[in-house]
């Protein structure tokens, strides 16, 4: 819990948990005040959950959601209402604390100086100098966008594997280069870890590091949340309204997690056997089922592609049935896999393999069915099914413990810019990673369109291209470093044993190492000792701090480039149309 004073009678916070409403009880805070809309975030607790605590410790409580980067006039009149109505100490959250931070500033700007404001919420630790022109205005409520106050040659947008390995490979290739990094987290996770979490291997605190431990010397940390892009000016828009300026542009801020797209699962989670190995939180409360469980019916589902790492849904049901194989309780639960899709691996050279351990498991295989509904305390699932004609169907199927794997979209700051697709994810290039109407944009990861598997993997490939296009961009060159499509899912289909697959675009293998010595269409106990001991140092050791051991990227032969595609890349016009 990290609560920050502003004033003597106000403070903010990040987001709080229910437990933490009982730590601010205890610290004698009387109000919160909650600026945080609810389904912003993976795993956020509702503003009912919240309000409930709060009211059952005696505090009060006032929900005055705030959309990033949109503080209106109407919001800050709303926050100096709720200043005067409610009992202090007051705590208001939101993600970071930013956008509460932010309400208070402007809403004291009729008593105090700009200069004071500020100074108090720089020693809370938000930096709301963009904020200046509008506290300065002699009208606080005639704001408007302000030209940015800081600019840098590259910004990017997002802290995770893409955005940070992406920092470390243009710092390699242009060390004076004036970067910065936009993520509102605090922590970074090594995401892939998290099946293993979930099968009894690793600790949950193997996976998560400190983002400012993992952040490249030399590079700027905005510890802040985008709101949304003006592409036309090269802005980025912070929560707080604050417009950052760049040269170039990489957007890696990943995929939401849309928990709320199937119903009473948000509610349900983390209890009544409702699990699922994609939170942080929730992966040991998989294993914790796991090893309770000695009969029963446990289901595993998956969702309508894209998901981060097609083949982790089943990697948890193959690791459960695994446990429960050696413990001699296998022949007494009744495992099934709910796929939404057709197939069981979009790549049929790995499917014999797999299918190989579904009957060894005894696990039944239900395609077409996607999860809609969830009723924790009934223990019933309830899917969509859609049969060979087309018609859709509803069924409900009982369990003891089910495996979600949520459905997943494009971040709500991206599906609503100019830089998106119609399915939400940011526009560009499958080969070279740069948009297609803006040529100094690039993005990568799971937020970007390519159409390869969202996986680790495949980022370990597109950042050394992403970093090299960009300084080419910088450079006033075009882009000559191409990205073919790889992605790896290393499917742990028991302990001991994982089938490594490897694949390019349009399915074809792409193996690392020859086959001699591993062989990834088959079970093998060197792809779990990639999986188990090799993966998680290439990530943090290599990857994150730009070293591309088999990774270096394809360089196109040169081509002559004309003026005008010089000078697109530099005023961030379409590249493409103009060479």
């Amino acid at each position: 819990m990290d609560i920050r004073s502003i004033a003597p009678d106000f403070s903010v916070s990040p987001q709080l948990t229910v437990q933490d409403v009982g730590i601010a009880a205890s610290q004698g805070f009387r109000s919160i005040i909650i600026n945080r809309p609810d389904g912003e975030g993976d795993g956020q607790p509702t503003n009912d959950e919240i309000e409930l605590a709060a009211r059952g410790l005696g505090l009060a409580v006032r929900y005055l959601p705030i959309i990033p980067g949109q503080v209106t006039d109407q919001d800050v009149a709303a926050f100096q209402i709720a200043l005067m109505e409610l009992p202090a100490p007051i705590l208001a959250y939101c993600r970071t604390g930013t956008r509460s931070a932010t309400l208070w500033a402007l809403s004291q700007a009729d008593r105090m100086s700009a200069a004071a404001i500020l100074k108090a919420t720089n020693a809370a630790g938000y930096d709301l100098s963009g904020l200046s022109g509008r506290l300065n205005a002699l009208d606080i409520w005639a704001g408007s966008a302000s030209a940015p106050v800081r600019s840098h040659d590259v910004v990017i947008v997002g802290g995770g594997a893409a955005g940070i390995s992406t920092a470390s490979g243009i710092l390699k290739r242009k060390p004076d280069a004036d970067i910065a990094i936009i993520e509102p987290r605090t922590e970074h996770y090594y995401q892939p870890g998290w099946t293993l979490v979930g099968g009894g291997v690793f600790r949950r605190e193997q996976t998560e590091r400190s983002m400012s431990s993992l952040i490249p010397k030399g590079v700027q940390w905005i510890n802040a949340g985008c709101a949304t892009f003006e592409p036309e000016r090269n802005l980025v828009v912070l929560e707080d309204g604050e417009r950052i300026g760049y040269k170039t542009l990489v957007v890696a801020p990943g995929l939401k997690l849309d928990w709320d797209a199937v119903e009473g699962l948000r509610e349900t989670l983390g209890k009544n056997g409702v699990t699922s190995n994609y939170l942080f939180d929730m992966a040991p409360y998989t294993w914790e089922l796991v090893t309770a469980m000695k009969g029963g019916r446990a289901l595993f589902t998956q969702p309508p592609m894209p998901i981060k790492c097609a083949g982790a849904p089943q990697k948890a049901m193959y690791l459960s049935c695994d446990a429960w194989q050696r413990r001699g309780v296998l022949k007494d639960i009744d495992v099934s896999f709910h796929n939404a899709g057709g197939v069981l691996f979009g790549v049929a050279n790995y499917v014999p393999a797999l299918m190989s351990y579904v009957q060894r498991y005894g696990a039944d295989l239900h395609f077409n069915e996607n999860l809609v509904a969830v009723d924790g305390e009934a223990k019933q699932a309830i899917f969509d099914v859609t049969e060979a004609n087309g018609a859709v169907k509803r069924v409900t199927r009982e369990f003891d413990m089910i495996h979600v794997c949520p459905p997943q979209t494009g971040h709500d700051f991206i599906k609503d810019s100019s830089l998106s697709t119609d399915a939400g994810w940011v526009d560009v290039d499958g080969e070279t990673l740069q948009h297609t109407d803006y040529g100094n944009i690039f993005a990568l990861g799971d937020a970007s369109s390519t159409p390869n598997a969202k996986t680790a993997a495949a980022v370990r490939k597109q950042a050394p291209v992403a970093a090299e296009n960009v300084v080419r961009v910088l450079q006033g060159k075009a882009p000559h470093a191409v990205y073919n499509g790889y992605g790896s899912c290393p499917l742990t289909v028991e302990r001991g044993k994982v089938v490594l697959a490897e694949f390019a675009y349009g399915g074809k293998l792409d193996p690392t190492f020859p086959n001699w010595l591993l062989d990834g269409t088959k079970p093998t106990w060197l792809g779990w000792f990639a999986k188990e001991k090799m993966l998680p140092s290439l990530y943090f050791d290599l990857m994150l701090k730009g070293r591309e051991w088999l990774a270096a990227p394809k360089i196109l032969p040169h081509q002559p480039q004309s003026h005008e595609a010089q000078a697109a890349c530099r005023d961030g016009t379409d590249a493409k149309k103009a060479a």
